[in-house]
């Protein structure tokens, strides 16, 4: 756990804390009964007593939140406090998976539309919806790939009324093309189904593409701050992980006498 090099003449009262964040004092309470802060020394008269530590675990909780969010910024440092830093880092472990995750399904969908602009649509057979057999034969391929890729939620043609053939709208014919294209270059359906949903969503392949380029640029920016929480985790570690002793060990009697209400 972090080192605790904090002077014992060095006192903080909530309102410090605050200031130094930009956040209510009632916040800062917050954060230290979940666990967020260490616990804090007492006065006789109940007043809370901060120390250096509990500013530098403050920068450290606000420096993770940027790049992790809340949802993974506070079980870190709680588990940091309750002095599991090897949990604590098999969060920010796993955080940093995640992000990877990302990275691949985009990469993947940026690389899905670079075989797309490669291939010429072609005119359909004439306008409005197709039977099954008539894309089958449109794309060279059986019937049966195209029900696969239905079942597995790829495509999604609509029903003809009273007789339930599918019929493929020109939309419907793009995505089968779309899944054949890529499933030519060995793609996985969970590779694929991505690509679609942002065609559908976005409207056409310019616009996905716009798409995949404001994430990637989303994606970098996360990761720069969660490079920047992480080194902050680090420092506030201190280089000893394995030990931590915590500002309110001081004791209330030397932190003053009498005042106003606790805070």
């Amino acid at each position: 756990m972090p080192k605790n090099d904090a002077s014992p003449d060095r006192r903080l009262r909530s309102v410090d804390l605050a200031r130094l964040a930009g956040i209510s004092t009632q916040q800062i309470r917050n954060y230290e009964e979940s666990g967020v802060l260490p616990p804090a020394a007492r006065t006789p008269s109940g007043y809370r007593v901060f120390g250096e530590v509990h500013r530098q675990a403050l920068l450290a909780y606000r420096a993770l939140l940027k790049g992790y969010g809340p949802a993974t910024a506070t079980p870190v440092m709680r588990a940091v406090h309750d002095g599991d830093v090897p949990g604590a880092l098999a969060l920010v472990d796993a955080a940093h998976a995640a992000l990877h995750e990302e990275r691949i399904a985009l990469r993947a969908a940026d690389e899905a539309l670079e075989v797309l602009a490669g291939e010429e649509p072609g005119p359909l057979p004439r306008t409005g919806g197709l039977r099954i057999g008539e894309v089958a034969a449109l794309l060279g391929v059986r019937t049966s790939a195209l029900r696969v890729w239905e079942a597995a939620g790829l495509l999604v043609p609509s029903r003809e009324r009273g007789t339930g053939y599918r019929v493929f709208a020109p939309s419907d014919v793009r995505d089968a093309r779309l899944v054949h294209t890529l499933r030519r270059s060995h793609y996985l359906f969970d590779q694929i189904r991505p690509v679609l949903e942002g065609l559908r969503r976005e409207g056409g392949s310019e616009a996905l593409r716009a798409a995949i380029d404001a994430r990637g640029k989303r994606l970098t920016a996360r990761t720069r701050a969660m490079l920047e929480g992480a080194g902050a985790l680090h420092g506030y570690l201190g280089g000893r992980p394995d030990r931590f002793t915590a500002a309110a060990t001081t004791t209330g009697s030397t932190a003053g006498g009498p005042g106003p209400s606790p805070t």
